[in-house]
C-alpha cells in the first residue's frame, strides 16, 4: 500500500514566490494544494504543474476556506507585495494581511501542522538601526499610503504569535527582504523587474529620489531553500527571521548592473522621491544562519541578475514593454 503524500498548502501559490515554492514541494515529493484568487497572482505562473499531486483552488481566504482541506504544512504567502499592488486597493490589502491570516491560523490549528507566515522586511518601516535585526522594532508610519501593508504584516505576526501563545500553534514568521528572480511579473512595481523591462525596451530607466538608497537583492532559489527549512524547524523556533542577502547594493549600482548586461541604451531618469521609502535596507541574517543549519543566500547578484534576465526575454518576446510601472 502506497503511503499517504505529505499534504503542502500554499496560499499566495500562483504568484511568484508562490509558484518558485510549489514547484519545489513537487520536486520534494510533496502533494500541493495551491490556493489563490489570482489578483495579483497568475495561473500560468502553476498550469503546468496541475496534475495528481498539485490542485489549484482559486479562492480569496479572506473569506472562510472550503470545507475539507487538511494540511501536514501551510505557508501563507497570500498578500499583494508590492507598493503598485497593494496601494491600489489598501483595504483588501489590510484584509489579506490580517483576515486572511487569521483564517489560514485557523487551518493550522484545526489541521495541528506547522505554519510558515511570510512577513517582510517593510516591518521595520524606514529604518534607524543598520543593518537590520529581528529584535529592532521598526520605524514604520501607521498612517502612510505604505501602512495598509507594513503595518498589516505586523498585526500578522501578532497574530501568529497569540496563536501560538493560545492555542499552541506551531507558527514560523520569516520576514523576507528585496527577491527577485524568474516568475517576476514585469508590471509588479519591483525595481529588479522595472529596470529589466525599461531596458529591454530601451525606455528610460526611472530611479526615485537620488538612486543612493539602497536594497539588498536575494535570489528566488536562495529564499526558497530558507522556507522549506524554516517549516521544518523544531516547534519552540516561532521567529521571526530575517531571510535577505546582507550584499547591500545601492539603486544606482543596480540600474548600471542591469544597463552593461543588456547592453541597453537607456538613459537614467530621477523622479522624486516616495512617501516614506526606506534609504537603507540589509538584513543581519546571523538568526537565520543559525536556525537553518547555516543557511545564507549562495547566488551572486550578476548571477542571478543574468537568469532573470534571460526568463524576461522570453516572457516578454514580441511583446511591447512600453507600459511598465515603477516602485
Amino acid at each position: 500500500m502506497q503511503d499517504k503524500k505529505h499534504i503542502s498548502v500554499v496560499a499566495g501559490g500562483a504568484g511568484f514566490i508562490g509558484s518558485n515554492l510549489c514547484r519545489r514541494l513537487l520536486h520534494d515529493g510533496r502533494h500541493v494544494v495551491c490556493i489563490d484568487n489570482l489578483s495579483t497572482g497568475c495561473f500560468d505562473n502553476v498550469q503546468s504543474m496541475v496534475g495528481d499531486d498539485f490542485e489549484f483552488i482559486r479562492h480569496d481566504i479572506t473569506e472562510p476556506l472550503p470545507i475539507g482541506i487538511h494540511a501536514d504544512e501551510i505557508y501563507n504567502l497570500a498578500c499583494p507585495a508590492s507598493p503598485v499592488h497593494y496601494q491600489r486597493n489598501p483595504i483588501a490589502t489590510t484584509k489579506a494581511a490580517v483576515i486572511g491570516t487569521l483564517n489560514m491560523l485557523e487551518l493550522a490549528k484545526a489541521s495541528k501542522c506547522p505554519i510558515l507566515q511570510s512577513s517582510t522586511s517593510e516591518v521595520y518601516g524606514n529604518p534607524n538601526v543598520h543593518p537590520q535585526t529581528e529584535d529592532y522594532n521598526g520605524n514604520v508610519n501607521p498612517v502612510g499610503v505604505r501602512s495598509c501593508y507594513d503595518e498589516g504584516k505586523r498585526c500578522a505576526e501578532s497574530l501568529c504569535m497569540d496563536y501560538h501563545r493560545q492555542y499552541g500553534v506551531n507558527v514560523k514568521i520569516v520576514r523576507i527582504f528585496n527577491t527577485y528572480g524568474p516568475g517576476m511579473a514585469s508590471d509588479d512595481g519591483r525595481v529588479v523587474s522595472n529596470f529589466i523591462t525599461q531596458a529591454l525596451s530601451g525606455l528610460p530607466i526611472t530611479i526615485y529620489g537620488d538612486g543612493s538608497q539602497t536594497r539588498s537583492f536575494m535570489y528566488i532559489d536562495d529564499l526558497i531553500e530558507a522556507l522549506v527549512r524554516m517549516t521544518a524547524t523544531a516547534k519552540d523556533v516561532t521567529g521571526p527571521v530575517n531571510l535577505g542577502n546582507p550584499d547591500e547594493r545601492s539603486v544606482n549600482e543596480l540600474a548600471d548592473m542591469v544597463i552593461a548586461l543588456t547592453g541597453s541604451h537607456s538613459r537614467l531618469i530621477h523622479t522624486p522621491l516616495p512617501k516614506d521609502d526606506p534609504c537603507r535596507r540589509r538584513p543581519d541574517i546571523s538568526l537565520a544562519g543559525r536556525l537553518l543549519g547555516g543557511w545564507h543566500p549562495i547566488v551572486e547578484l550578476e548571477d542571478g541578475l543574468c537568469k532573470t534576465l534571460e526568463y524576461f526575454k522570453t516572457k516578454t518576446k514580441g511583446k511591447n514593454l512600453a507600459n511598465v510601472y515603477n516602485c
